[in-house]
């Protein structure tokens, strides 16, 4: 390969979305039905943590774990509908290279974060189900934080290490990327260069980042639904059920669209059919969370009552 057909990332422009469908007359569509969807994780996500800070009742470890998932669907949403939707109305697929790594890097943070997050609210409940003379000792304030920050910092990490393989890559004459973002595996099959560092990298820490938190959700489960299954009382299993069924529904939903998306990119050809059903897992999830911990969790929809009773008395 000469250096012609080589060029070094200094020099690079860009790359080039494919987006779902190339097809004109569904492009209006689809800015209404990403539209729609953005605007209701925003404010579906918004409402959850309102509701946790001004409902008093709500200032409990189980709900501040919430309040940061639902921060984190947010930014989550945030990086990569607008892009798609800009490109969309201006009729554009490109991306330059700066933008296209700093969307890779923030999908990459926040995609980490919470896999993070939903195994710390695993633990919280596995505590609060398994051990509850020992939950207020355990789940104090500080260590909850730390728990938050903890999960941060490794997101941010694992980010970091990513983006600074990529940088050393160069980048060929095919710049089209499969998808309606940058996505990391997409990114490295563009490259010149030699991947199998990187494609290493993807192995081992796909198996940490994902296989300790997935553990750790099932270690908790595994021994709340013992816990739960000795109760005596009827009632203490219901309630029991009713805190941990939300939050077991945002794990199945997350995962499963996760592992559905990596099945279909394994057994289709079409590489356009699997950035569709990779809207099913970085999209579908983070606006569905609001609405599953609201219908499902009983606290949840007393303080969701309670917050638009107030906001009717005062309008």
């Amino acid at each position: 390969m000469n250096n012609m057909e080589k060029r070094n990332h200094t020099t690079f422009q860009g790359f080039l979305l494919l987006g779902l469908t190339e097809d004109p007359k569904l492009q209006p569509v689809l800015v209404s039905l990403f539209v729609s969807v953005y605007l209701v994780t925003i404010l579906g996500n918004l409402l959850i943590i309102i509701i946790s800070i001004s409902d008093s009742n709500l200032h409990t470890p189980m709900y501040l774990f919430l309040s940061n998932l639902s921060f984190n669907d947010i930014c989550l949403s945030t990086s990569t509908i607008p892009k798609m939707l800009v490109n969309i109305q201006e009729n554009s697929q490109s991306i330059t290279y700066k933008d296209c790594l700093t969307q890779m890097s923030f999908v990459l943070i926040f995609g980490g974060m919470e896999n993070c997050v939903l195994a710390v609210m695993a633990y919280d409940r596995y505590i609060a189900i398994c051990q509850p003379l020992r939950y207020t000792v355990i789940m104090q304030p500080c260590f909850c934080v730390l728990l938050i920050l903890l999960s941060l910092l490794i997101s941010v990490v694992d980010s970091l290490m990513h983006s600074l393989m990529v940088l050393r890559l160069s980048f060929c004459t095919n710049l089209e990327i499969s998808n309606f973002f940058c996505e990391l595996p997409q990114i490295l099959k563009l490259a010149c260069s030699d991947t199998l560092i990187d494609n290493i990298l993807i192995y081992v820490s796909s198996c940490i980042f994902t296989g300790i938190p997935i553990s750790g959700i099932v270690f908790s489960y595994v021994h709340i639904i013992s816990s739960i299954l000795r109760m005596a009382s009827s009632e203490g299993k219901y309630k029991a059920f009713s805190t941990c069924g939300s939050h077991l529904s945002v794990v199945s939903l997350f995962y499963g669209t996760g592992f559905g998306v990596y099945i279909t990119s394994i057994i289709m050809d079409s590489s356009r059919k699997t950035s569709v059903a990779s809207v099913m897992y970085s999209v579908v999830p983070q606006m569905l969370n609001p609405f599953i911990y609201s219908l499902r969790n009983r606290d949840m929809k007393e303080a969701v009552r309670k917050f638009f009773r107030r906001m009717t008395y005062f309008l």
